[in-house]
Parts: C-alpha cells; structure tokens; sequence
C-alpha cells in the first residue's frame, strides 16, 4: 500500500513534469507565417511608437551614410528643413491614399523643400507606401536605379527623412536628399 502510494505520487510528478516540458517545447516552436492568396508570407505589421521616433531617424541616416560611403561619396546629415518637408509629403500622401512625388496642392518636391526654406541645392526624393520597416524600405530603393542615384549622389550632404503611419499599420516614407550652397 505504500508503495503503491509512492509509485503514484512518483507517476503524478512523472507526469506533471512531462506535460510542463511539453508545453515549454511547443512554445519555442517557431511559428508558421500567415500566407496570403498568393502564397507568400503575409507581412509582419511594424508598429511605430512616439518613443522610436529618434531611433527610426538615426538607423536610416547611419543606414544611408553606410551605402553613401560604399559608394565613395560623403557622408549626409539630417537638415531640418528637409525632415520637414517630407513630413509634410508624408502625411499628404496617405490622405492621397497614393505614393507619387506631388502634393495634393500640385506642389513638386522643390516646392515643398522651398515652402519650408530649404535654399540648397535640391538632390531627389525617395517614397514608399509599405508595411516594412525604413531599413527594409532602404534596401527597396537601392534597388532601383533612380533612387538609388538620389541617395548615392556624391553632391548630397543634407538628408530629410521622416514618415506617416495610418492605424492600419501603413507607412508612408519619404527621404529628401539636398546639398548646401
């Protein structure tokens, strides 16, 4: 009888052990990607906080600076004239519900970069409608050969960078590219 009880209690902890390793196993699976109609991974939503403002920034300058000085041109810095404007064409394009260079007003990339007193000497634009993150968005652009010779431009020293997330999780970015007179 009592063995019986310690063999039970043994079987219990035996048991009680197994089903914890079990569940601990089963939660460092990797999980199975959402797949869409087309079969490829749904994408992942990159929520942006107030709080990753400065990081989102600063990760995209490095980020730029990096493939700038793989090119043998010179490094960029923020200009806050130009983080103004595509701020500014952030947010217009998402109530346009389209990635395209003019303003709901009919302004151009210059018009904007002027508007808000950039003097300089006005580089290019770079824009995204996407889910994925800036440094995902980056290697995007250095995909096509026309944004990637606005980013690379051995006169560019000046860079703007911001964007607008809508609820949905849709991201609006914008990279201007000028140099100083």
């Amino acid at each position: 009888m009592v063995i019986d009880k310690i063999l039970g209690a043994n079987m219990l902890r035996l048991t009680s052990l197994l089903l914890s390793l079990t569940l601990v196993l089963s939660a460092c699976a990797a999980p199975q990607p959402t797949l869409g109609p087309d079969g490829k991974p749904l994408p992942k939503l990159y929520r942006i906080s107030g709080n990753d403002t400065n990081k989102i920034q600063f990760r995209m300058l490095d980020s730029v600076n990096s493939l700038r000085s793989a090119a043998g041109a010179g490094a960029v810095e923020f200009d806050s004239q130009l983080n103004a404007a595509a701020a500014t064409h952030a947010r217009d394009m998402s109530l346009q519900n389209r990635p395209w260079h003019f303003g709901s007003d009919g302004s151009s990339p210059i018009d904007r970069a002027r508007r808000v007193g950039f003097q300089g000497l006005y580089i290019g634009e770079a824009l995204s409608e996407t889910y994925e993150t800036e440094v995902e968005t980056l290697a995007a652009w250095m995909e096509d050969d026309g944004t990637r010779r606005v980013i690379v431009d051995p006169r560019a020293n000046k860079m703007g960078f911001a964007w607008f997330q809508e609820p949905n999780g849709k991201i609006w970015w914008v990279l201007e590219i000028g140099a100083e007179n």
